[in-house]
């Protein structure tokens, strides 16, 4: 029943209430149930209605996307249509709800606009549509699956920094005046010695030839293996700033992966817990970010424990030479001792290993405040949370495995300045 319906009802009290009778009351009555159920079998069913959902482009979360809705008359009577084209509250969309008059054979497109706010597929809920009659007092109303999803990749934020860390890497390839010379990285060429030089690369045979102090520089070696395990265990569910620490993750790999293939090196994520949920190579990827990006969408941190051996032998199966390996993990004490420290030897035996973690920036908070009882002993709790990770961290170095650590939004930025490092270094 409309709105029509009930105004028409109101209408009907007034010969009522002039003439207050049985009669009357009956006479209104009647004349308002033959009128519904007139206009009720007047109302074209929507069986013969055709729906189609088209999901706009994969966009990156922030920024915003479209569905068209395609509705086709295949009825032989004109329909007037009352459309909402429902969508997951994280899909975010935007004036859901229009009105359509066609004739038969006609067809109309709804443009539904969608401000994504979570990671993911993102799936369409019911299509719910209302007939009526040129009366309009009485509709028919249905509710019609039509699948489609909108795919929304991680953001991404971090991609403000690959220009400026993409130049130190251009500096060490030679691309600028100054060559830097690493241990490990291959021959380029040779020049005059400046002060200032490091007096290990002076060519001695080159300056006897040419009377004058020559030395050797040097550019990174390329075409070397990176691979990325992302822990999506029950600790990258944790909150941590604005996400997850799981995404904090996603943007540090993404990050890495983009600069390490500006470099020419081969890069491979692995994200993992108790079994492997998704893996990614720039091998054959003519746009490996992107393709990273398609691989992560649909991957959440699930609330089961990280199976660290089954990981090892996926990393191992994955870089059968030697390589960098980075676990973008979560530094938790028992975790550490119980799981990641019996797998280090074998890892450390053939690679270069590298953990890299989210610090959780509450705690510093935490652990400056000195207000009443209550937030000295919080503080002194985060305290020690935090000489706990430091702590893990001199344990690692003492194994060999460099850490780093830092804030969500700094943990991207923090990695890829240790690549870099790694390269001048020919630690790769």
């Amino acid at each position: 029943m409309t709105a029509r319906l009930f105004l028409l009802t109101l209408l009907g009290l007034v010969p009522i209430l002039l003439v207050p009778t049985w009669t009357m009351g009956l006479i209104v009555i009647g004349v308002l149930i033959i009128v519904g159920v007139l206009d009720f079998f007047l109302v074209p069913r929507i069986h013969d209605l055709r729906l189609q959902r088209t999901p706009g482009p994969l966009v990156r979360l922030g920024a915003g996307t479209h569905s068209t809705l395609t509705l086709i008359n295949d009825s032989p009577r004109r329909l007037r249509l009352d459309v909402r084209d429902a969508w997951a509250p994280s899909a975010g969309a935007v004036r859901t709800r229009s009105h359509h008059d066609l004739a038969p054979g006609e067809e109309a497109e709804v443009r539904t606009a969608l401000l994504p706010v979570r990671r993911g597929a993102l799936p369409a809920d019911l299509v719910t549509v209302r007939s009526r009659s040129v009366l309009g007092l009485i509709a028919r109303q249905k509710s019609i699956e039509v699948p489609a999803e909108v795919r929304v990749l991680p953001p991404f934020a971090s991609r403000r920094e690959l220009p400026s860390k993409t130049q130190k890497l251009r500096e060490l390839e030679g691309r600028s005046a100054v060559m830097i010379r690493g241990l490990g990285t291959e021959f380029d060429s040779l020049r005059d010695y400046v002060d200032g030089d490091d007096v290990r690369s002076i060519d001695w045979r080159a300056s006897a030839r040419a009377q004058d102090l020559v030395v050797k520089t040097w550019r990174p070696e390329k075409d070397r293996r990176v691979v990325i395990v992302v822990d999506s265990s029950r600790f990258a569910a944790r909150r941590c700033g604005e996400g997850t620490v799981f995404d904090a993750a996603l943007e540090a790999s993404l990050l890495l992966t983009a600069l390490a293939t500006g470099a020419g090196d081969r890069v491979d994520v692995i994200v993992a817990d108790a079994r492997v949920r998704a893996m990614a190579s720039s091998r054959r990827a003519h746009d490996p970010v992107h393709d990273l990006s398609v691989v992560l969408t649909p991957v959440h941190p699930e609330l089961f424990d990280a199976d660290w051996e089954s990981i090892t032998a996926s990393v191992l199966a994955t870089a059968r030479q030697q390589a960098l390996v980075v676990l973008v993990t979560q530094l938790d004490e028992s975790t550490l001792a119980d799981d990641i420290l019996p797998v280090l030897p074998t890892l450390t035996s053939r690679h270069r290993v590298v953990v890299a973690s989210v610090e959780d920036p509450s705690l510093r908070v935490l652990a400056e405040a000195r207000g009443d009882a209550e937030e000295i002993y919080t503080a002194a709790a985060a305290e020690a949370e935090l000489l706990t990770t430091t702590s893990l961290r001199t344990r690692l170095r003492g194994l060999g495995v460099s850490s780093v650590q830092a804030a969500p939004e700094d943990l991207p930025g923090a990695l890829a300045d240790l690549y870099i490092r790694l390269k001048v270094t020919g630690g790769l």
